[in-house]
């Protein structure tokens, strides 16, 4: 909703020609683009990853985490990136690989849904996956990527060690001036 609130409003005020009738128009239109947007980023993504049978639920969850971000990170970027590390980790360690890139990719699932409830995100996220229809497997790894709930498999395991390698490259996340200050002052002291 964001993005099409920001991108009708540039469009109306470079346009000049801001009257209701106007405004409706021009956010129809974006509407339309960005939901195209959407389901173009999730099938990209699938594609790049090599990832088939998810549902068309599922790849429009995936395309609007391409407008979301979570510390400075975009969150469909660091989905993929952590796909690609648990798909690494399982082939290392004899796992199912591609179990835990699925559920890697779709660790993050929740972040993208629009709902007001008081749930985590690994929480909606686990309900988003278990409507889309995927393995029991993949719904413990979406649940348990913050040890909310036990994980039941190594590839549970793999997702949550993966996410914590994306999360904590140099880089990845976005640092707060106050903690940027702190540093400063400490490596002064």
């Amino acid at each position: 909703r964001k993005e099409i609130a920001k991108e009708s409003l540039e469009r109306l005020i470079s346009d000049g020609r801001i009257h209701p009738a106007r405004i409706e128009e021009i956010v129809q239109k974006v509407t339309r683009e960005v939901q195209n947007k959407i389901y173009e980023e999730g099938e990209r993504t699938l594609f790049d990853l090599g990832i088939h049978n998810m549902s068309t639920d599922g790849v429009r969850a995936l395309g609007r985490l391409y407008f979301r971000t979570s510390y400075g990170q975009n969150v469909l970027n660091h989905s993929k990136e952590v796909a690609m590390l648990a798909s690494v980790i399982a082939a290392e360690v004899g796992a199912d690989r591609e179990l835990a890139k699925r559920a890697a990719l779709l660790h993050d699932i929740g972040k993208g849904a629009e709902n007001d409830s008081d749930q985590n995100h690994a929480e909606v996220g686990a309900e988003m996956a278990r409507k889309m229809g995927e393995d029991p497997r993949v719904i413990n790894a979406v649940a348990s990527h913050h040890n909310d709930v036990e994980p039941t498999t190594i590839e549970a395991i793999i997702v949550q060690i993966a996410d914590a390698i994306s999360a904590a490259r140099p880089g990845a996340r976005r640092e707060t001036v106050d903690n940027y200050v702190k540093r400063l002052e400490n490596l002064e002291a």
